[in-house]
């Protein structure tokens, strides 16, 4: 079968061969409503620049792109301010676009990345990677993938060890006397999330088998962790320490025990995970499972920077971060001081 050239695409958006280049290369002397019939056709006949051709007429663009679920939260900011200091340390520019968990979206975004962008940096924390990714992407184009549950062809991926770290923080409590360990989890359909879960069903298994896994619903949220602490309280007998599967859940939470004058650590112990800077300022201050995740944008990039540059890639092309154990105020009842820097 003969491959799809730029005049196929040309023929099926009815437009000329220069406006299908212009479109593609995300010139500003295109009408938008002529650039998404472009890139509709290209996408319809899975059209992929020639790289020679490309680098011919254009060259590089000294940009890459980053596709998010959403831009809004400490995590998201943390993860474009490692990306961003990578990128501005190369003189590289980003062009970033967030989905908002839509697969849709998600799809439109990466298509609309195309000739734009020398790589691609990507998270879709989905359990199952949705066919989105391989319908979407272009093959030539470099990518790493950030939180993702698997890799496609060419595609390096680089996350956290989640399910390591819920271990490691089940231990912590069972460590400190506590047997009634509830888990706030993440979404259903989210990578790390399902591994924080296993994480802590595993832990909960081999510490204490006799003990039933007790699991809240969350949505990684204020509010779904609040909600969550709230129905904690109102069951009995209550648990004496409380898992957040991501910080933003355990403030939630800290917040509707404060509320009802549940006292922590000394009537219920509570911990989450990412250690995002907000968690060191309040009170009392929170256990959490530290992710340096400003260092996870900034491997990702450094990554597809290489890729990029054709420079060699080692044959693992799966990086987990380690997570560290860092105990405050919130798991303890008289613990060692620690500076709000660390």
């Amino acid at each position: 079968m003969a491959s799809v050239t730029i005049k196929d695409v040309a023929r099926v958006a009815q437009v000329s061969v220069a406006t299908v280049s212009r479109a593609l290369n995300g010139h500003g002397n295109v009408a938008e409503e002529v650039r998404n019939r472009v890139l509709a056709a290209a996408n319809e006949l899975r059209y992929t620049p020639h790289a020679a051709a490309r680098s011919l007429s254009s060259r590089r663009t000294q940009t890459l792109g980053v596709v998010l679920p959403d831009l809004h939260g400490e995590f998201f900011s943390e993860l474009m301010r490692g990306i961003d200091q990578v990128a501005r340390a190369s003189r590289l520019h980003l062009l970033v676009s967030s989905y908002h968990g839509n697969p849709e979206e998600q799809g439109a975004a990466l298509r609309a990345m195309r000739g734009r962008v020398d790589g691609l940096l990507v998270m879709s924390p989905y359990v199952v990677t949705p066919t989105v990714l391989s319908e979407h992407l272009e093959p030539s184009l470099p990518a790493v993938l950030i939180n993702s549950q698997s890799g496609l062809d060419g595609a390096a991926v680089i996350g956290v060890d989640n399910h390591g770290g819920a271990v490691a923080m089940v231990r912590h409590l069972v460590d400190g006397g506590h047997r009634r360990i509830a888990f706030i989890a993440g979404p259903e359909d989210n990578f790390d999330a399902h591994e924080r879960l296993r994480g802590y069903r595993d832990a909960l298994a081999e510490l204490l088998p006799d003990a039933r896994p007790w699991v809240m619903q969350g949505g990684f949220d204020e509010a779904s962790g609040h909600r969550a602490g709230r129905e904690l309280l109102a069951a009995s007998p209550r648990p004496d320490a409380v898992f957040a599967a991501n910080d933003m859940m355990a403030l939630g939470c800290l917040f509707a025990f404060a509320q009802s004058g549940v006292r922590v650590p000394q009537d219920i112990a509570l911990a989450g995970f990412d250690d995002i800077p907000l968690a060191r300022y309040v009170h009392p201050t929170l256990t959490t499972m530290r992710v340096n995740i400003a260092e996870l944008g900034a491997r990702a990039a450094r990554q597809l920077m290489a890729r990029v540059a054709g420079e060699t890639i080692p044959d693992s092309n799966s990086i987990a971060l380690p997570t560290e154990l860092i105990v405050r105020e919130s798991s303890v009842v008289n613990p060692t001081p620690v500076n709000p820097t660390s």
